[in-house]
């Protein structure tokens, strides 16, 4: 007993000196992760507070103008990125860089360096990856601790925001995201060439763009072949009606809400109105007439497959 006495005893010791030696920190830690389109970008930097201080300014601030920044406190802040993207407007690699700028009151210098340990005083400009400039505005809330995020976030472009006290400075950044999708979806497609939901994918996202539209209706046909459902024959309708073949399309939007109605698939019951809304949508589109015209032609077909 005495010995489980001990022990408890050790723990209990052990812990105590553990919560000891952490201490609150007068600029605190942060990070912050954003995703726009298929990069990851995070943040990683330390929260100093204005505690009544002047921030911006001459000598006596807490920042001074004209000087290189770390852009936070403590340790180095570090940006990184999982693909490359643009900065202001510049292109930088994909990877991890320190963030550092030279704050004045009409304009900012924003920097990404290469050395992600550089402090105030072991910063080297050699070391600089990209500088761009970056008009400050005016935040609509003071700030009291010091603030790096992200807004405006599209499926390809951002602003990342760098805001203490009255001053917000926003920096842009643009992702190739459809250009990295598209490659990754070609990869995809040549390591599965026979998947139907992955060429389904890929057909999929390249109607959604717009782009390499022949391509995604050769990828939906074999998706077709492979294994026909309501999915790949609304797909395929749909890219043909953004080619301008919306008689071709309208008798397959027709094929696949027949199709999707006797599926049992628990996705139809989203996606059916989807496809009426967009048959009708089709059907708008075609020259008086023309719809009734196919669906007799249709029918016409179907009785003279069925005579022995």
């Amino acid at each position: 007993m005495k010995k489980y006495y001990l022990s408890f005893a050790l723990i209990v010791a052990i812990m105590g000196t553990a919560l000891a030696q952490r201490t609150p920190q007068p600029s605190p830690a942060a990070s912050i992760m954003q995703t726009v389109g298929v990069t990851d970008f995070t943040v990683t930097y330390s929260r100093p507070s204005a505690k009544g201080r002047t921030i911006y300014g001459d000598s006596t601030a807490v920042v001074s103008y004209g000087r290189t920044w770390r852009t936070g406190a403590n340790a180095a802040t570090t940006l990184e990125a999982s693909t490359d993207f643009m900065f202001g407007g510049k292109k930088v690699p994909a990877g991890k860089y320190s963030l550092f700028s030279i704050p004045q009151g009409g304009q900012w210098t924003v920097i990404l360096n290469k050395d992600t340990k550089a402090s105030e005083n072991s910063y080297k400009e050699s070391g600089d990856a990209i500088r761009v400039m970056a008009m400050p505005a005016s935040s609509p809330e003071f700030m009291e601790s010091f603030t790096i995020g992200f807004s405006d976030v599209t499926d390809s472009t951002a602003h990342m925001n760098i805001g203490w006290g009255p001053v917000n400075v926003p920096v842009p950044i643009e992702v190739m995201t459809t250009d990295i999708t598209m490659a990754a979806m070609n990869k995809a497609v040549m390591e599965k060439p026979e998947d139907a939901n992955t060429l389904q994918n890929a057909a999929g996202y390249m109607l959604s763009k717009g782009k390499n539209l022949s391509q995604a209706l050769a990828m939906a046909d074999k998706a077709i072949g492979l294994k026909e459902t309501f999915r790949n024959v609304w797909l395929k309708a749909q890219i043909l009606a953004k080619m301008g073949k919306v008689a071709e399309a309208v008798p397959l939007a027709q094929k696949a809400l027949a199709m999707g109605k006797s599926s049992g698939d628990s996705a139809f019951s989203f996606m059916g109105p989807q496809i009426e809304s967009g048959l009708k949508g089709m059907q708008a589109m075609l020259p008086a007439g023309a719809d009734a015209a196919s669906g007799m032609m249709d029918k016409m077909k179907g009785k003279k497959g069925r005579k022995k």
